[in-house]
């Protein structure tokens, strides 16, 4: 309080403002931010779902987010954009293709632990059971028959098979036989030195071991034209590439191959062009060697 000119006091009010508060009208500011956190728990979720899904579902929505469009059809005849083309649906395509070859990993599976089964319980295989290596792999389900030193399944530096692997081989060929898929039959060797006169190497030695398994299996109920393929690889492909010269290294393979989704692949799956000689009399291609 103070004294004016003409000595009255005079009252000064001063009014205090609290910042923020309720005075005033709302704004919509805090519309956007929960606007934005809605959408950002949302994002959250789907990535936690598509996480948590198999890689069947995970595959088939990186598809859509890659091509959109292809998942819907624009005419009632389902038409693409494309004269006379038909609308594909990644979506139900990829599932189908994904479910097919898991059934077909798990058949393969299935028949090897039955042909693992079926050697345990064949008592003259007693001394071969622990050197036969049966795994699916992404090529198929793979036998392996796996050399000793003292030569296990074949005669040493030879390629007369043993009558116990003789005998192996016919409990194979009559379960694989009844398989629809196609076979090809692999020679190995060790990076030992080998040579005979002639010039017969680990090649000509690795091609007709595998060659004398095809013989075997074809004759214990292979059907005809199953053995697509008959390859010598000597020491090019070896099972402990950190021991060249170990003796497990010294193998034949029988690899049943998944079958193809289509009869365009046949030719791809043999190895072989059309019209090569192997292709046009229906005999497996042999081959002795292979590119360094």
């Amino acid at each position: 309080m103070h004294e004016d000119e003409h000595g009255k006091q005079e009252v000064i009010i001063i009014k205090k403002r609290k910042k923020g508060g309720h005075e005033g009208g709302h704004g919509g500011a805090w519309k956007v931010a929960y606007a934005d956190f809605v959408t950002a728990m949302m994002a959250l979720f789907i990535v936690l779902w598509i996480v948590g899904q198999n890689d069947k579902v995970k595959n088939s929505v990186a598809q859509y987010f890659k091509d959109p469009g292809a998942f819907h059809t624009t005419s009632r005849d389902k038409s693409g954009i494309l004269p006379d083309s038909q609308t594909v649906n990644p979506l139900k395509s990829g599932l189908e293709q994904d479910d097919a070859q898991a059934n077909e990993i798990l058949k393969l599976r299935t028949e090897g632990a039955e042909l693992t089964k079926a050697i345990k319980n064949t008592p003259a295989l007693e001394k071969l059971k622990d050197k036969v290596d049966i795994t699916v792999t992404k090529e198929g389900l793979r036998i392996d028959l796996v050399e000793e030193s003292e030569g296990l399944f074949f005669d040493i530096g030879s390629a007369t098979l043993k009558p116990e692997a003789v005998g192996l081989l016919r409990v194979i060929g009559t379960r694989i036989g009844k398989m629809p898929n196609h076979l090809v039959i692999e020679g190995h060797t060790d990076s030992r030195p080998y040579s005979r006169a002639g010039g017969y190497s680990n090649w000509e030695l690795s091609s007709d071991r595998a060659n004398a398994a095809r013989r075997v299996l074809e004759q214990n109920g292979l059907s005809k034209g199953q053995c697509v393929a008959v390859n010598g690889f000597a020491d090019r492909r070896l099972k402990t590439p950190g021991k060249p010269l170990d003796f497990s290294n010294r193998r034949t393979s029988i690899l049943v191959a998944f079958s193809k989704p289509s009869p365009t692949d046949d030719t791809a799956s043999t190895g072989q062009s059309q019209g090569s000689p192997s292709q046009a009399t229906g005999q497996p291609a042999v081959q002795g060697k292979s590119s360094p």
